[in-house]
């Protein structure tokens, strides 16, 4: 290993992903094992990831991390596993253009500088945790020439979170419980990539951004510990569900995968009001926008909109096209419209092109708005102004990537501190 100051850096970016069969309960807390299969769809990282880089340099002389530019603590079990699995893969990796020369046993005696930033709020219910271990996995697999495929990979993403072994490829995405004591086989694989399914447009309304009063982790814990029906809903129902889905997707069937997609959000919501203490995430707003779906689904005959609720009040919506997604723009925007002089597109971001085709540019075009025709009895008057903070229009989206361009780097070349 030379002895010059370099600093050699990898940036990445990673996507998020949002489970339509639910993760919930582990039976291995240390492992981060599930009770269950779970099955995701990845969004796409245009506009929902986890940007992280990470360096390494002889001059660093500790592991030290920076999350949305605050300095955290690297001591936690969740960060360690991660560090000590990717550490004991590490291959040579020599830069001639550097000077820079790290033999695989180089890397347990150099330190760690780690930056990463979320374009979505942290802790919110929009599984930040998920992209974020995946993008700290990932990173570091590249920066430190790990020979590992994405499905091994995910095997250590998941030891930071449970949801974070999905977003290691983009597209529909199933995480295998596996049976071994090790966790050796409870990885992710790709069930169909993002290009399978192009019509599907994903709508997120943003009913809170603050983080969860009661978080993920602990939620588990009690539900696992009290919940009857989560051990029913892990041996009787999860199994044939996960098979359905399966199925939904691989055929590309609306129908199915809505049915299931629904029933699977509110059953986990049911084991969470069925621990002990009750766990409340939805909110008011949120039945109001199940509430919404369901009349306009029944109206129709056949589903035009999925939804799903991950921990937290904020809603998941998935049109089954582009066609869809602009009627079901509208009609939010009907229910939940912007406050009086709100620029359109921070209250849409995302895709927003999709404001135009909605004849929406304008936040005053959403007093032109026309109640939805098809829901004849209210389901609340419209002056829920506030209610939901934006919307993030979205679709189904690819893995992780890493980015060459230096100027999306968060640490400085120089001295591996942040920019």
């Amino acid at each position: 290993m030379a002895t010059e100051k370099w600093v050699f850096m990898v940036t990445a970016q990673t996507p998020t992903n949002i489970a339509v069969i639910k993760y919930w309960g582990k039976r291995d807390e240390v492992r981060i094992l599930p009770v269950n299969d779970s099955i995701s769809v990845t969004l796409d990282p245009d506009h929902l990831c986890t940007v992280t880089t990470v360096a390494v340099s002889p001059a660093f002389d500790r592991d030290r991390m920076w999350l949305n530019g605050k300095e955290i603590s690297l001591s936690g079990s969740r960060y360690q596993n991660c560090l000590r699995e990717i550490r004991s893969r590490a291959g040579d990796v020599e830069d001639k253009e550097k000077g820079v020369k790290i033999g695989k046993k180089d890397w347990d005696k150099l330190h760690l500088h780690i930056a990463s930033h979320n374009n979505f709020p942290t802790a919110a219910g929009l599984a930040s945790s998920a992209a974020g271990f995946a993008c700290l996995v990932f990173s570091l697999a590249k920066l430190m020439n790990v020979d590992e495929d994405p499905s091994h990979l995910s095997a250590i993403a998941r030891q930071g979170s449970g949801s974070a072994c999905r977003s290691l490829f983009g597209g529909f995405v199933k995480w295998e419980m596996g049976s071994k004591d090790d966790g050796s086989d409870s990885v992710a694989v790709q069930l169909a990539d993002e290009k399978h399914w192009d019509d599907l447009v994903i709508i997120i309304a943003v009913v809170s951004s603050q983080q969860k009063e009661t978080s993920s982790t602990s939620g588990m814990r009690e539900s696992v510990e009290t919940s009857l029906l989560l051990q029913h809903r892990a041996k009787e129902v999860v199994p044939k569900r996960i098979l359905q889905m399966e199925e939904a997707i691989k055929n590309r069937d609306f129908a199915s995968f809505t049915q299931l997609t629904c029933t699977d959000s509110n059953q986990f919501h049911a084991v969470c009001l069925d621990t002990s203490p009750p766990i409340f995430y939805m909110n008011d707003t949120s039945h109001r926008i199940i509430s919404l779906v369901e009349k306009w689904n029944r109206s129709e005959g056949t589903p035009q909109v999925a939804y799903t609720f991950d921990a937290g009040p904020n809603a998941v919506l998935i049109a089954r096209n582009r066609k869809v997604a602009v009627q079901l723009l509208q009609g939010l925007l009907y229910y939940f419209p912007p406050k009086p002089d709100t620029d359109m597109k921070s209250y849409v971001v995302g895709d927003n092109s999709i404001l135009k085709e909605a004849g929406l540019d304008e936040a005053s075009s959403v007093e032109n708005l026309q109640p939805p025709p098809e829901i004849k009895d209210n389901i609340g008057s419209q002056d829920q102004k506030g209610e939901v903070s934006y919307f993030i229009c979205t679709r189904p989206g690819k893995g992780p990537i890493v980015l060459h361009d230096q100027t999306q780097a968060l640490l400085d070349p120089e001295t591996g501190l942040p920019k």
